[in-house]
C-alpha cells in the first residue's frame, strides 16, 4: 500500500542483542527508583523479564507485562528522576517488541532505555547535562555492532520529545558514526 513504511526484517537474535542492549544502559540507574520506592519492584521485574529474553527466554506475555508494569510504576514516584528511571526499566524490557517498520519512531525503542537512563542520573546530578552526556558514551561503548547494524536499518531519530528526544537523538547520531568493529585479530594501522 502507498505511504506505508517498508518493512524491516529482524531476527530474533537482534531482538535479544537490542534488548541486551536497553536492559544494560537501564539497568545502572535501577538504584535511583529503588531510593524512591524501595517496597516496588516492578521495574527490576522489567529489567529481570528482559535480561531473560536476551539470554533466550521466550518473547511472551510476561515479558510484555513486566514493561507495562514498570510504566505504572514510574506513575507512583515522589521525584522525576526515579520515573525516569521507571521509564528506562520500561523501554528495557518493551526493546523485545521492536518493530520491523522503517519508522523513524522506532528508533525509540532502541535507544529510549538509555535515554532515559541518561536523564535519571543527570536529573540526580542537579540537571547537569553533562552527566547525561557520560551516559549517553557509556551507551555508545556498550552498543554491539549488531545493536548498531539494526539502529542503522531505521530512519535517523525523529525531532521533539523534550531532554529526553535529545538525548535519543545523541545517542542515534553518536551510534551512527561509530567507526565499524574490527574483525577479531586484524591489526589497525597507526
Amino acid at each position: 500500500m502507498a505511504g506505508e513504511a517498508n518493512e524491516i526484517v529482524l531476527s530474533t537474535q537482534e531482538l535479544r542483542e537490542v534488548t541486551a542492549f536497553a536492559v544494560g544502559c537501564a539497568e545502572v540507574v535501577l538504584e535511583i527508583f529503588e531510593a524512591d520506592q524501595p517496597h516496588d519492584s516492578r521495574p527490576r521485574d522489567a529489567i529481570t523479564a528482559a535480561w531473560e529474553f536476551a539470554r533466550g527466554a521466550e518473547r511472551g506475555k510476561s515479558l510484555r507485562d513486566t514493561a507495562w508494569a514498570a510504566l505504572a510504576a514510574a506513575k507512583g514516584t515522589d521525584t522525576v528522576a526515579a520515573r525516569e528511571a521507571a521509564w528506562a526499566a520500561m523501554s528495557a524490557a518493551g526493546a523485545a517488541y521492536l518493530h520491523p517498520l522503517a519508522k523513524a519512531t522506532q528508533v525509540k525503542h532502541v535507544l529510549g532505555a538509555g535515554a532515559h537512563a541518561a536523564r535519571a542520573a543527570e536529573l540526580v546530578a542537579g540537571d547537569d547535562r553533562t552527566v547525561g552526556a557520560g551516559h549517553v558514551v557509556q551507551a555508545v561503548l556498550r552498543a554491539t555492532p549488531v545493536v548498531v547494524d539494526v539502529l542503522e536499518r531505521f530512519p535517523a531519530a525523529p525531532g521533539g520529545g523534550g531532554r529526553v528526544g535529545e538525548l535519543i537523538r545523541m545517542l542515534d547520531t553518536d551510534l551512527r558514526r561509530r567507526p565499524p568493529a574490527q574483525p577479531p585479530g586484524s591489526a589497525t594501522s597507526s
